[in-house]
Protein backbone atom coordinates (compact mmCIF):
# COMPACT_ATOMS: atom_id res chain seq x y z
CA UNK A 1 0.00 0.00 0.00
CA UNK A 2 1.23 3.49 -0.91
CA UNK A 3 0.13 7.11 -0.47
CA UNK A 4 0.94 8.63 -3.84
CA UNK A 5 3.41 11.01 -2.17
CA UNK A 6 6.53 10.44 -4.24
CA UNK A 7 9.79 10.15 -2.27
CA UNK A 8 11.87 11.06 -5.29
CA UNK A 9 12.78 9.98 -8.78
CA UNK A 10 15.14 7.30 -10.02
CA UNK A 11 16.96 6.50 -13.25
CA UNK A 12 16.61 3.28 -15.23
CA UNK A 13 20.11 1.76 -15.39
CA UNK A 14 19.41 -1.74 -16.72
CA UNK A 15 16.64 -3.47 -18.68
CA UNK A 16 16.83 -7.24 -19.03
CA UNK A 17 14.12 -9.04 -21.06
CA UNK A 18 13.19 -12.42 -19.56
CA UNK A 19 10.88 -14.14 -22.00
CA UNK A 20 7.64 -12.17 -21.82
CA UNK A 21 8.69 -10.64 -18.50
CA UNK A 22 11.38 -8.07 -17.70
CA UNK A 23 13.97 -7.42 -14.99
CA UNK A 24 14.45 -3.73 -14.27
CA UNK A 25 17.22 -1.99 -12.33
CA UNK A 26 16.78 1.54 -11.01
CA UNK A 27 19.18 3.95 -9.34
CA UNK A 28 17.24 6.05 -6.84
CA UNK A 29 18.01 9.72 -6.38
CA UNK A 30 17.71 9.36 -2.59
CA UNK A 31 18.90 7.02 0.16
CA UNK A 32 17.18 3.64 0.46
CA UNK A 33 17.90 3.04 4.14
CA UNK A 34 16.29 -0.14 5.40
CA UNK A 35 15.30 -1.50 1.99
CA UNK A 36 15.25 -5.29 1.95
CA UNK A 37 14.77 -8.10 -0.52
CA UNK A 38 11.04 -8.73 -0.88
CA UNK A 39 10.01 -5.15 -0.10
CA UNK A 40 7.45 -3.41 -2.30
CA UNK A 41 8.39 -0.29 -4.24
CA UNK A 42 6.12 1.78 -6.47
CA UNK A 43 7.88 2.46 -9.77
CA UNK A 44 5.88 4.95 -11.84
CA UNK A 45 2.80 3.84 -9.92
CA UNK A 46 3.39 0.09 -10.35
CA UNK A 47 3.88 -2.00 -7.20
CA UNK A 48 6.96 -4.17 -7.75
CA UNK A 49 8.95 -6.50 -5.50
CA UNK A 50 12.64 -5.90 -4.81
CA UNK A 51 14.74 -8.93 -5.75
CA UNK A 52 18.10 -7.32 -4.93
CA UNK A 53 19.56 -3.98 -3.94
CA UNK A 54 22.87 -2.28 -3.27
CA UNK A 55 23.33 1.26 -2.02
CA UNK A 56 20.83 3.47 -3.82
CA UNK A 57 20.13 0.97 -6.62
CA UNK A 58 17.60 -1.86 -6.65
CA UNK A 59 16.30 -4.50 -9.06
CA UNK A 60 12.71 -5.66 -9.60
CA UNK A 61 10.93 -8.16 -11.81
CA UNK A 62 8.09 -6.92 -14.04
CA UNK A 63 5.51 -9.49 -15.15
CA UNK A 64 3.89 -9.77 -18.56
CA UNK A 65 0.63 -8.60 -16.98
CA UNK A 66 2.23 -5.39 -15.69
CA UNK A 67 3.98 -4.78 -19.01
CA UNK A 68 0.68 -5.12 -20.91
CA UNK A 69 -1.20 -2.66 -18.67
CA UNK A 70 1.44 -0.02 -18.00
CA UNK A 71 4.03 2.20 -19.64
CA UNK A 72 6.92 0.22 -18.15
CA UNK A 73 7.24 -1.76 -21.39
CA UNK A 74 8.37 1.44 -23.12
CA UNK A 75 11.08 2.43 -20.64
CA UNK A 76 14.58 3.10 -21.96
CA UNK A 77 17.95 3.36 -20.27
CA UNK A 78 18.29 6.72 -18.55
CA UNK A 79 14.53 7.33 -18.25
CA UNK A 80 13.36 8.89 -15.00
CA UNK A 81 10.69 7.15 -12.91
CA UNK A 82 8.72 8.14 -9.81
CA UNK A 83 9.54 6.10 -6.69
CA UNK A 84 7.77 5.47 -3.40
CA UNK A 85 8.45 2.77 -0.84
CA UNK A 86 5.52 0.98 0.78
CA UNK A 87 3.61 2.72 3.55
CA UNK A 88 4.51 1.74 7.11
CA UNK A 89 1.80 1.24 9.72
CA UNK A 90 1.63 4.50 11.66
CA UNK A 91 2.95 6.71 8.84
CA UNK A 92 1.04 9.85 7.91
CA UNK A 93 -1.36 9.34 5.02
CA UNK A 94 -1.00 12.62 3.17
CA UNK A 95 -2.19 11.51 -0.27
CA UNK A 96 -4.74 8.72 -0.65
CA UNK A 97 -4.67 4.93 -0.46
CA UNK A 98 -2.86 3.67 -3.55
CA UNK A 99 -2.45 -0.07 -4.22
CA UNK A 100 0.12 0.20 -6.97
CA UNK A 101 -2.14 -1.97 -9.14
CA UNK A 102 -2.40 0.07 -12.32
CA UNK A 103 -5.82 -0.06 -14.01
CA UNK A 104 -4.67 1.20 -17.39
CA UNK A 105 -3.13 4.08 -19.28
CA UNK A 106 -4.22 7.61 -20.13
CA UNK A 107 -2.88 10.08 -22.69
CA UNK A 108 -2.07 13.76 -22.17
CA UNK A 109 -4.36 15.83 -24.41
CA UNK A 110 -3.55 19.30 -23.06
CA UNK A 111 -1.06 21.09 -20.84
CA UNK A 112 -1.73 24.66 -19.74
CA UNK A 113 -0.08 27.04 -17.27
CA UNK A 114 -2.38 28.47 -14.61
CA UNK A 115 -0.46 30.79 -12.35
CA UNK A 116 2.48 28.80 -11.01
CA UNK A 117 0.68 25.49 -11.54
CA UNK A 118 0.17 23.27 -14.58
CA UNK A 119 -3.28 21.98 -15.55
CA UNK A 120 -3.19 18.66 -17.40
CA UNK A 121 -6.08 17.04 -19.23
CA UNK A 122 -5.99 13.33 -19.99
CA UNK A 123 -7.95 11.09 -22.32
CA UNK A 124 -8.98 7.85 -20.64
CA UNK A 125 -10.96 4.78 -21.69
CA UNK A 126 -14.70 4.93 -20.81
CA UNK A 127 -14.44 1.79 -18.65
CA UNK A 128 -12.07 3.73 -16.37
CA UNK A 129 -13.63 7.18 -16.79
CA UNK A 130 -16.76 6.04 -14.94
CA UNK A 131 -14.80 5.80 -11.69
CA UNK A 132 -13.75 9.47 -11.73
CA UNK A 133 -15.61 12.06 -9.68
CA UNK A 134 -14.91 15.76 -9.30
CA UNK A 135 -12.60 16.34 -6.30
CA UNK A 136 -11.93 12.60 -6.10
CA UNK A 137 -8.45 11.08 -6.13
CA UNK A 138 -6.37 9.48 -8.87
CA UNK A 139 -2.83 8.11 -9.06
CA UNK A 140 -0.93 9.24 -12.16
CA UNK A 141 2.47 7.56 -12.57
CA UNK A 142 2.25 6.98 -8.83
CA UNK A 143 1.47 10.62 -7.95
CA UNK A 144 -1.66 11.24 -5.85
CA UNK A 145 -3.67 14.06 -7.41
CA UNK A 146 -7.15 15.57 -7.13
CA UNK A 147 -9.54 15.42 -10.07
CA UNK A 148 -10.59 18.96 -11.07
CA UNK A 149 -13.15 17.90 -13.66
CA UNK A 150 -14.14 14.78 -15.55
CA UNK A 151 -16.51 13.48 -18.20
CA UNK A 152 -17.16 10.23 -20.07
CA UNK A 153 -13.73 10.13 -21.70
CA UNK A 154 -11.36 12.58 -19.99
CA UNK A 155 -10.32 14.18 -16.73
CA UNK A 156 -8.13 17.07 -15.60
CA UNK A 157 -5.79 17.67 -12.65
CA UNK A 158 -3.80 20.59 -11.28
CA UNK A 159 -0.06 20.05 -10.69
CA UNK A 160 1.46 22.41 -8.12
CA UNK A 161 5.10 23.57 -8.48
CA UNK A 162 6.39 21.21 -5.76
CA UNK A 163 4.94 18.13 -7.48
CA UNK A 164 6.27 19.31 -10.85
CA UNK A 165 9.73 19.67 -9.33
CA UNK A 166 10.03 16.40 -7.38
CA UNK A 167 8.27 14.05 -9.84
CA UNK A 168 8.46 13.33 -13.55
CA UNK A 169 5.08 14.92 -14.24
CA UNK A 170 6.54 18.36 -14.85
CA UNK A 171 8.15 16.93 -18.00
CA UNK A 172 4.95 15.50 -19.49
CA UNK A 173 3.91 16.78 -22.90
CA UNK A 174 0.86 16.35 -25.10
CA UNK A 175 0.70 12.82 -26.47
CA UNK A 176 2.59 11.18 -23.59
CA UNK A 177 1.04 8.14 -21.91
CA UNK A 178 0.83 7.70 -18.13
CA UNK A 179 -0.15 4.95 -15.72
CA UNK A 180 -3.53 5.38 -14.05
CA UNK A 181 -4.92 3.86 -10.88
CA UNK A 182 -8.44 4.94 -10.03
CA UNK A 183 -9.66 5.20 -6.46
CA UNK A 184 -10.22 1.60 -5.35
CA UNK A 185 -13.22 2.58 -3.19
CA UNK A 186 -15.28 3.37 -6.29
CA UNK A 187 -14.61 -0.06 -7.77
CA UNK A 188 -15.66 -1.84 -4.58
CA UNK A 189 -18.83 0.23 -4.25
CA UNK A 190 -19.81 -0.55 -7.84
CA UNK A 191 -19.27 -4.29 -7.34
CA UNK A 192 -21.24 -4.39 -4.08
CA UNK A 193 -24.15 -2.41 -5.53
CA UNK A 194 -24.33 -4.54 -8.66
CA UNK A 195 -24.22 -7.72 -6.59
CA UNK A 196 -27.43 -6.61 -4.89
CA UNK A 197 -29.16 -6.96 -8.25
CA UNK A 198 -27.18 -10.02 -9.34
CA UNK A 199 -25.41 -8.18 -12.18
CA UNK A 200 -21.68 -8.16 -12.81
CA UNK A 201 -21.00 -6.31 -16.08
CA UNK A 202 -23.09 -3.19 -16.83
CA UNK A 203 -22.30 0.14 -15.20
CA UNK A 204 -24.30 1.72 -12.38
CA UNK A 205 -26.45 4.64 -13.53
CA UNK A 206 -28.76 7.14 -11.84
CA UNK A 207 -31.88 5.04 -12.50
CA UNK A 208 -30.30 2.03 -10.85
CA UNK A 209 -29.25 4.04 -7.77
CA UNK A 210 -32.69 5.67 -7.45
CA UNK A 211 -34.51 2.33 -7.76
CA UNK A 212 -32.50 0.89 -4.90
CA UNK A 213 -32.80 3.92 -2.63
CA UNK A 214 -29.27 5.30 -2.91
CA UNK A 215 -30.42 8.67 -4.29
Amino acid sequence: MFTGLIEGTGKVVKIEPRGKDMRLSVEAGFELDGLQQGDSVSVHGVCLTVVSWQGSSFTVDVSQESLSRTTLAHLRLGDAVNLERALKLGDRLGGHLVNGHVDGKARVISRKKRGDSIVFAFEVAPELARYFIEKGSVSIDGVSLTVNRCDEKSFAVNLVPHSARVTTMGNLKVGDEVNIEVDVIGKYVEKFVRAMQGKTSDGVDADFLAKHGFI
